[in-house]
């Protein structure tokens, strides 16, 4: 029994070492005998959607060294800490202690230095070509573009998003080598090749950026705000042409080592932070009156229906004021239309109670309040909207006019998108294609229609509306002699701890064109402006600057 007893136990020995060991000991065995140069992949390049390069790479060298094949440890570490700015004394005790197979002594070198490396002929040390990413444009789109890790991995923005198609796989080259580590003149060499990255081409059009980002920057220097943004899409297809949060960053100097201030400068406030948006709500509240007009519900207003001229309202005992005082006749007997061009708030306050919570509700549900709009992005936020079943008629009544509910700039953004476009709400997208660095394309992102939200009619007789603000209401500072601008001013209050912010406002403005068939669309947010806070005033003129650029680098002619 004793014989038979240790027989099996050399037998399961014999069997986990030969079986259930055996991928180890190869891996210890190879990592013994061979050295491995690494051979990295390519990233992926980032373009526009006309091609321009957004985010690529320039070629840059890791170098090693393989501490048991140094064989003059003190000049090695001498030779690499004067070239590569290294603690001598630091490194050189890396060499000789570190149990490690391998050191890395510095990544993203320019060839110059390995140049110079060269020269001394090291025992033990080698390099390997790799890519540092690189940003043409420094700031541009740097909160939607993202950045990388030091390894090429994607940290935030698209680069993340997008990281299984960009980053590639990396190869390696195994040189067969003695026990301390020395490569064998006769050896063998086994070649392990890199897959590049895939290329992705965004729906983003450079030159409407550049026009955006100027304009913000401009924004920001004149009326020194929180923060100046700005969203361009394409209506018709909901593709986002421009974003930018201003200010930003240079990719090319991402700041890690101050967290508190990266996080502020790379997050993506227009796709993840919320707010109230005032006035511009006024856009889908007449939108969603148009509608149940044109399909015959009496508690809809006619375009002919004549509102109270009365300043106030007063809801479940709460009295809701129009901003102007009404003094000398303003705001007197008003249409739909005139309401709009005035921005006066009791209008749409009785709107939103005559349709009811529950209609009104169902086409908040169409416009995608409350929920993501599914842009391919991290961190979209959902906005806020009270439950329908907890709304109270002062709670609807501000709803009416763009308070009581908290919208990202996206979904707003969207939502006057599927107003103005015949009443298709997309699903929002960043990204159009994935190709192969050989122009071979491995995948199309096409529009989604994701539902319907108002008629074909309506969507043009609120466009049309949305004209005249511009023409001869408080959006005119927007306009553009010779073509078609349709939008909507809006200046909200801040609320901070539950109350109203002193002297805080966000200005801002929705604004497309051409108003009979939308092209672009421009969503226009200044926080906390100084001085002036009227959207009007602020963030009106902003769109007329970037739609009349938009104009000029496209040669859009007049409309005859």
């Amino acid at each position: 029994m004793a014989i038979a007893f240790l027989f099996l136990l050399i037998f399961s020995r014999f069997f986990y070492i030969q079986v259930i060991w055996s991928d180890e000991l190869k891996n210890l065995a190879s990592d013994q005998w061979t050295r491995e140069i690494p051979v990295v992949a390519e990233r992926g390049s980032i373009t526009d959607r006309n091609g321009t390069v957004l985010a690529g790479n320039v070629t840059s060298y890791s170098v090693f060294a393989r501490p048991n094949a140094v064989s003059d440890k003190p000049y090695a570490a001498e030779v690499l800490s004067s070239i590569f700015s290294l603690d001598k004394d630091a490194f050189l005790t890396k060499l000789t202690t570190t149990a490690v197979s391998e050191l890395t002594v510095a990544k993203h070198v320019d060839k110059s230095l390995v140049e110079e490396l060269e020269k001394f002929d090291l025992a033990g040390v080698y390099y390997a070509r790799d890519n540092t990413r690189t940003y043409p444009y420094a700031d541009l789109l740097c909160q939607v573009l993202g950045f990388t890790s030091t390894d090429n991995s994607g940290l935030t923005g698209l680069e993340k998003y997008y990281d299984k198609y960009l980053a590639g796989t990396s190869g390696k080259v195994l040189y067969e080598t003695d026990l301390v580590g020395k490569e064998l003149e006769k050896g063998t060499m086994y070649y392990v090749p890199a897959t590049d990255g895939l290329n992705v081409k965004t729906t983003i059009d450079y030159e409407i950026q550049a026009i955006a980002e100027s304009a913000m920057a401009d924004a920001f220097e004149t009326y020194s705000p929180a923060s100046a943004q700005c969203i361009v899409l394409d209506p018709s297809t909901f593709e986002v042409l421009a974003m930018v949060n201003y200010p930003g960053y240079d990719l090319n100097d991402v700041p890690r080592d101050d967290n508190d201030l990266l996080n502020a400068l790379s997050r993506n406030n227009l796709v993840s932070d919320i707010y109230e948006p005032g006035s511009t709500f006024k856009i889908v509240t007449a939108a969603i009156n148009v509608e149940e007009n044109l399909r015959g519900n009496s508690n809809a207003f006619s375009l002919k229906h004549v509102f109270n001229s009365s300043r106030t309202r007063t809801v479940d005992g709460t009295t809701i004021k129009c901003w102007s005082n009404h003094a000398n006749g303003k705001h007197s007997n008003q249409t739909l239309a005139e309401a709009l061009n005035n921005s006066c708030n009791p209008c749409f306050v009785d709107i939103a109670l005559s349709i009811g919570t529950e209609t009104f509700y169902d086409y908040l549900e169409k416009f995608n309040f409350g929920k993501s709009t599914g842009l391919d992005f991290s961190g979209e936020a959902q906005g806020m909207l009270l439950t329908e079943s907890a709304v109270r008629d002062c709670d609807l009544a501000r709803i009416g006019f763009g308070q009581t509910i908290a919208v990202s700039a996206l979904q707003l953004a969207c939502a006057g998108a599927a107003v103005v476009n015949g009443g298709y709400y997309y699903r929002p997208s960043l990204v159009k294609e994935i190709s192969s660095k050989d122009n071979n394309i491995r995948e199309v992102f096409s529009p989604v229609l994701k539902n319907r939200t108002v008629s074909e009619e309506a969507s043009r007789i609120t466009a049309s509306l949305l004209e005249g603000v511009v023409a001869k209401g408080s959006g005119n500072k927007a306009y553009i002699e010779g073509y078609r601008v349709g939008g909507k001013t809006g200046t909200a209050q801040k609320y901070e701890n539950g109350v109203i912010a002193s002297g805080k406002y966000v200005s801002s403005f929705l604004g497309f064109f051409p108003a009979d068939d939308p092209q672009y669309l421009a969503l226009i947010i200044v926080d906390e402006p100084q001085g002036a806070y009227y959207g009007s005033v602020v963030a009106a003129p902003y769109a007329k600057t970037i739609f009349q650029g938009i104009i000029d680098v496209k040669g859009l002619a007049p409309f005859e």
